[in-house]
């Protein structure tokens, strides 16, 4: 069953402009990247550069910042990430409902945004310590971006964006589960077929989500707002990202949530035995790898 690393994946890709804030989250539950998660203050830092060039000054208090954020998640977070695991083993030895696999989104959702709210303080503090230049970098680097965007997605018919999501999901349904057979490889071609994805909404909305940042970050800096209403305002808007008001795009997103329940209940109720016995594996190995990097220090 591939409910949690579809679900984490569909969650990073709708929380892109706080991605570091939710990297911990992430890749606590995926034995691939252990290393990375110990190493997640540096990586993150390193991450956060590329967008905002930081000075001689943020440079020691981030890196401070984000190993506190990173020993705060070890302490708190891990364990909660353990226990939606186990709930994702018992679902996985039988049929599933999309109801199901949407409470377990939830709750991966509710994870991340843990993250990002025990970050709130430090990014007001970044937030009011951004120079102009600064905001011109990230301005350069979110049109990089989108343009990498456009090349990987826009600029493909609707059938080649279909066949790279096939592949995609392809790879990450046969990585948990095992080869799987022509019928569900049709299946799972069907699923994307009929999808309502769509690049251009993504494009535009994530377009809408960087000038609101740009807009935010540059008001800061010009108004000289006090700490507590930047962190509100930064509060405010990871929560329009998760759960965003009224209007097409939340009926959109809706949708897409909804269509994904279903799509992943519907292939793993497809599975074999030998099939949900790897899944079942492949939680556990995941259990016990965050186990692990929960008792590390």
């Amino acid at each position: 069953m591939r409910l949690v690393s579809r679900m984490r994946c569909d969650c990073a890709k709708q929380s892109r402009i706080i991605g570091v804030l939710l990297l911990a989250s992430l890749l606590a539950a995926c034995s691939a990247v252990k290393l990375a998660y110990n190493n997640l203050p540096e990586l993150s830092y390193w991450w956060l550069d590329g967008y905002l060039d930081f000075d001689g000054a943020q440079t020691p208090r981030m890196r401070d910042e984000l190993a506190q954020l990173l020993d705060w998640h070890r302490r708190n977070e891990l364990p909660k990430v353990t226990r939606l695991l186990q709930k994702a083993e018992a679902l996985a030895t039988d049929d599933i409902t999309p109801a199901q696999v949407c409470e377990v989104g939830d709750e991966i959702r509710a994870r991340l945004l843990a993250v990002a709210e025990r970050a709130e303080a430090a990014g007001a503090e970044l937030a009011l310590s951004l120079s102009d230049a600064q905001l011109q970098q990230l301005e350069r680097k979110y049109a990089k971006v989108n343009a990498d965007y456009r090349k990987d997605w826009l600029a493909r018919s609707d059938a080649r964006q279909q066949d790279k999501r096939y592949d995609q999901f392809l790879e990450r349904n046969e990585d948990f589960y095992g080869t799987l057979d022509r019928p569900q490889r049709e299946l799972l071609r069907q699923q994307v077929a009929q999808s309502a994805f769509s690049a251009q909404r993504v494009d535009a909305e994530r377009r809408n989500r960087q000038q609101e940042a740009l807009a935010l970050l540059r008001g800061f800096r010009v108004s000289q707002t006090p700490p507590v209403e930047v962190r509100a305002a930064l509060h405010a808007y990871v929560l329009r990202i998760a759960d965003p008001p009224p209007g097409p795009w939340r009926t959109y997103q809706q949708a897409m949530l909804q269509e994904g329940c279903r799509n992943v209940a519907t292939l793993h109720n497809g599975t074999s035995a030998a099939q949900r016995e790897r899944a079942v594996r492949r939680l556990q190995a995941y259990q016990t790898d965050v186990r692990e990097l929960a008792s590390a220090q």
